[in-house]
């Protein structure tokens, strides 16, 4: 049931498993963002902590839910790349900068939280064979990143060795091997089991290294508008409006998975409840530093990989992320995870979206 309070170190283990699911993209676009704009690894690496931390709050406030905002369902929240595009442009434009990036998100996050009732209202025009489409596509389109995953990343030197390939098969073999024979807790947590069990592996290969945990501090402070004060351009402002709606739209598809998945009926008032806290979560990412925050199609593909609907899986999430972002040496270890293994696990959580698409439109 999504309102399940499970033990915590099951709580802790699956919140866990859905932290290293999302990690990879959660701490990519601070990343690109980041070095288009030309700022030191100083800065590179605090806007990564400001980022998982910031996603932690908006994890809680979507999973957990205030009066009015959140969907209360296994939702975990992630910087969508949808953004990323207008970002760097705002940034590399020498009027603007990053500080017109913050200014422009914030008020976005505002706009956000106003036409979320009314973005609500377009839920009659999701239908099933509308919905499973969708739904369907999204799982297909993930499919390429987990791929490109399984392959080494993109920009790897190496890209598409045979050693990034088998360990990314291995990965899967293990993951769907422990889904089929392993029972209750064990079943449930089969995509952390596969994953570590591939860090294992690819640190016996040489192919995980740990510099970058040694070089980190162990506590960082997130400190709200640490580069300075936002810069509100008219121009930039309507840009990051426009990258809203098409945010809201995308968290709409997936929610509305998500009500399938763990049978819950997403209605037009809870549809609002969460697309507010997309929009307040832009707002509290814009306050935090980092950028605007959607829901993680990642994390749909898992809930369907375990089974397991309790909402506060997301909420041990969300902590995990606060816990990362506020604790450096931390975040470093999990960056380490070798892509080629979160490639392993992609495929089969990518997989389990666009099944549940099919499901939908049979």
């Amino acid at each position: 049931a999504v309102d399940e309070r499970l033990p915590l170190p099951r709580l802790s283990a699956l919140g866990l498993q859905h932290v290293l699911v999302m990690y990879a993209g959660a701490v990519a676009v601070p990343l690109i963002v980041g070095r288009a704009l030309k700022l030191p690894p100083e800065q590179v690496a605090m806007l990564i902590s400001a980022d998982l931390f910031a996603g932690g709050l908006v994890t809680l406030l979507q999973a957990w839910g205030v009066p009015g905002v959140g969907i209360r369902l296994p939702v975990m929240m992630g910087v969508t790349f949808a953004a990323v595009g207008p970002m760097v442009a705002i940034g590399t434009n020498p009027d603007l900068g990053l500080l017109a990036i913050y200014g422009s998100v914030i008020v976005s996050g505002l706009f956000g939280v106003l036409v979320a009732p009314f973005v609500s209202r377009l839920l009659p025009l999701f239908p099933p064979v509308v919905t499973g489409t969708i739904i369907t596509v999204i799982g297909i389109s993930l499919m390429r990143v987990g791929v490109n995953w399984a392959a080494g990343g993109i920009g790897n030197p190496n890209f598409g060795a045979p050693l990034y390939l088998g360990m990314a098969l291995f990965v899967l073999v293990v993951i769907l091997a422990v889904t089929k024979w392993g029972k209750g807790f064990v079943a449930n947590i089969a995509v952390l089991i596969g994953i570590v069990v591939g860090c294992v592996v690819a640190a016996l290969l040489g192919q995980m290294h740990f510099a970058k945990v040694a070089a980190a501090p162990w506590f960082g402070i997130i400190v709200p508008f640490q580069f300075g004060w936002p810069v509100f351009d008219i121009g930039a402002i309507i840009t990051m409006c426009l990258v809203m709606i098409v945010v809201m739209i995308e968290s709409t598809g997936m929610f509305l998975a998500l009500g399938e998945m763990t049978g819950t009926r997403v209605d037009g008032d809870r549809l609002t409840k969460g697309l507010r806290a997309d929009g307040l979560g832009t707002l509290i990412g814009g306050i935090f530093n980092t950028f605007p925050y959607t829901s993680f199609s990642q994390n749909v593909g898992l809930v369907g990989v375990t089974g397991i609907r309790s909402r506060f899986v997301c909420v041990a999430g969300g902590l995990i992320l606060i816990v990362l972002g506020l604790v450096p040496k931390m975040g470093a270890l999990v960056e380490s995870l070798p892509t080629m293994v979160l490639g392993g696990a992609g495929l089969v959580m990518f997989g389990m979206v666009a099944a549940t698409g099919i499901r939908i439109l049979a």
